[in-house]
């Protein structure tokens, strides 16, 4: 069978490829619709990554947890724990960093197997890409690049204060670094010097920047572990007045406990920027997730470690809101503590600093080689191996806006990038298991000896011994992840044929009840959070949409647990990593956390996106649409793609 139709397929290729021209003039007219927008790549083969990587893969685990657990970590924490314990959860704070912790690691676990099937950069704009289109992929990659300036630059604007804090206060700081006022704009020196020092740190290399977040790392959780064992010997030496209240351990309730754990829960954000590095570590496949799991493990422990023992050393209300832990060594006579905290704060500044300018070239590279950008931002520097061209854009931009302007403003938009992320990448992982892409596009070297209105008028493609193969769709059935050509076998066994059909008749049939179901799970995530956030709404219409989500999302839940999986998902990308476990139900709870928190950031905070990614829309639609590698490409099932690999 393989001899007799390589050479009729050799006849059709050969043809198909002198056709070329008249077919070329027909793609454009289909790009310019909307199915551009739900165009899909292929995943990266090893090969082909090593062909167009330059990226030095240096990266092991200890540097993945040094690079998450230094991005995770911010100065937020060294004062989110004496608001939160204020306003909303009192002594129970623990329990709420416990719960934030539990969400996050929902999204961690649908990262470590995307990150491990699909071991590239972008993350989450990659990830997007491949399994659910390029318009969502382009507004997530669109939105991580307004998440990753807007929190640069507002963790370097947090250093002068800081700094200050050594000298006695922010205004003996020398003129060079203090803030001042020019032409009525409060300008901060010190916020721009220091996004410029790690821009320059992150152009030597991946390896040595990462050594250098290692170092400030270590020094940040050596501070948080004084805070620890320090508070710990007050506390059993007191003990522990903090939870020795009359309105008991729970004073707001569990509703100021679920409140606590929504502010909380992006203290755990960071480790998606690990997924951004995955061509630049050694063996992706274990490393990724490992680096993951440990990174988030040791950013809960320490966090509920320090939150107990400083809601433990004073009551909640006697907190300072600005000053919490220092505030609380202070009534002990420890007032040389606050050096110790202030150069956790410090580091922990720096840290994050290098954790959100880090992941932004590279997720610019990833959109520029798929020619969503221009062809600037992929460049990759011979001898550091890293996109130099695109970190020094990402940190002029950073420190001009952390010098001109004070984001902290904006803080609720940088979360939109995060959630948005977080939610797509648990949609994803939806469909990689139960609709993994049936259509991928055609690589260039194949696409180019293949006319693309072939396909169109009921063809397909593979390639046979370096041979392009088209054939008529009509005499191939599709089983299982494998099709069936032999016509001629066909036609000795009828039975055969009828069951081929039959199983290629089932087989639709459960993707379309699957897409169903995933899309109305997302509205029905989308109906029970916003009735849930709707406190200005009447009680009884309140509860009935609550009700009507409920139905939506727990009818098709149930829909989707007893449907098969596809089968294609064992070989749906690279094998041999971390497998998301307890799905539907984790991805599906996953979409809820983060939905209900997009939703309640505030009608200002999405006033502000919508502008922000209609901006998006129209470079997209101007310049990425039409610069897009998947313009001309042809679409083939997903198993011939496999084969051209």
């Amino acid at each position: 069978m393989g001899g007799g139709s390589g050479g009729s397929g050799g006849g059709v290729a050969n043809s198909s490829s002198s056709a070329r021209s008249p077919s070329s003039s027909s793609s454009p007219s289909r790009s310019w619709g909307l199915e551009c927008l739900i165009r899909r790549k292929r995943v990266d083969s090893a090969d082909s990554k090593r062909e167009r990587s330059q990226l030095a893969k240096r990266l092991s685990v200890f540097d993945l947890v040094a690079i998450g657990v230094g991005s995770t970590i911010g100065a937020g924490v060294y004062i989110l724990v004496g608001a939160v314990a204020r306003e909303h959860t009192g002594p129970a704070l623990t329990f709420s960093f416990l719960l934030a912790g539990t969400a996050a690691a929902l999204s961690a676990f649908c990262y470590a197997e995307l990150a491990c099937r699909c071991p590239s950069a972008g993350s989450a704009y990659h990830y997007s890409y491949i399994c659910i289109g390029e318009g969502v992929a382009w507004l997530i990659g669109w939105s991580l690049i307004l998440e990753f300036t807007l929190g640069g630059a507002a963790v370097a604007r947090g250093m002068s204060p800081n700094l200050g804090s050594f000298i006695g206060g922010e205004d003996k700081l020398p003129g060079l670094l203090a803030r001042q006022t020019i032409f009525g704009v409060l300008v901060d020196p010190c916020a721009a010097i220091l996004v410029f020092i790690v821009t320059g740190l992150l152009c030597t290399g991946i390896k040595e920047s990462s050594f250098f977040q290692g170092i400030i790392t270590t020094t940040n959780i050596g501070a948080m572990l004084f805070i620890c064992l320090a508070g710990g010997y007050l506390g059993f030496k007191s003990g522990w007045p903090g939870y020795e209240l009359p309105n008991g351990y729970f004073p707001f309730g569990v509703n100021g406990l679920l409140a606590g754990s929504a502010k909380l829960f992006f203290s755990f954000v960071g480790f998606d920027c690990l997924t951004s590095t995955a061509e630049e570590v050694k063996s992706p496949q274990r490393d990724l997730p490992l680096g993951i799991a440990i990174s988030l493990a040791i950013c809960a422990m320490l966090y509920m470690l320090v939150s107990a023992v400083v809601v433990g050393l004073i009551p909640y209300y006697a907190l300072d809101p600005d000053t919490p832990i220092s505030s609380a060594f202070a009534s002990y006579g420890m007032e040389w503590a606050a050096y110790i905290i202030t150069t956790g704060t410090v580091t922990a500044l720096c840290a994050s600093l290098m954790g959100s300018i880090l992941p932004q070239p590279r997720i610019l590279m990833a959109m520029a080689r798929d020619g969503l950008l221009p062809s600037f931002f992929s460049d990759i520097n011979k001898h550091t191996r890293v996109p130099v061209k695109s970190t020094i854009v990402t940190g002029l931009f950073i420190a001009i806006l952390a010098f001109l302007m004070d984001v902290s403003q904006l803080a609720g938009m940088v979360s939109v990038g995060t959630l948005l992320a977080f939610t797509i990448v648990a949609i994803s992982i939806l469909v990689i298991r139960y609709i993994p892409p049936p259509r991928v596009s055609l690589p260039t070297s194949v696409e180019q000896s293949v006319d693309p209105v072939s396909f169109q008028f009921g063809h397909i493609v593979e390639e046979i011994d370096a041979e392009i193969i088209v054939r008529p769709v009509d005499d191939c059935s599709f089983l299982g992840q494998s099709f069936l050509c032999d016509r001629e076998n066909s036609d000795k066994n009828p039975l055969l044929e009828d069951h081929n059909v039959q199983g290629a008749s089932k087989e639709k049939r459960r993707q379309k009840i699957v897409t169903w179901s995933i899309t109305i799970i997302c509205i029905g995530v989308f109906v029970l959070s916003s009735a849930a956030s709707a406190k200005g709404l009447p009680s009884v219409p309140r509860f009935m949409l609550c009700g009507v989500g409920v139905f939506l999302l727990s009818g098709s839940l149930f829909v989707l647990t007893f449907t098969d999986q596809a089968d294609t998902r064992h070989t749906f990308g690279h094998s041999g990593g971390f497998i998301c476990p307890f799905v539907p139900y984790l991805p599906v709870a996953c979409i809820l956390v983060n939905t209900y928190l997009l939703i309640n950031l505030g009608a200002g905070t999405w006033i502000r996106v919508c502008l922000w990614l209609l901006l998006g829309v129209l470079i997209y639609v101007f310049y990425g649409r039409n610069h897009s590698l998947l313009k001309y490409v042809v679409p083939v099932p997903n198993v011939t793609a496999e084969d051209t690999r």
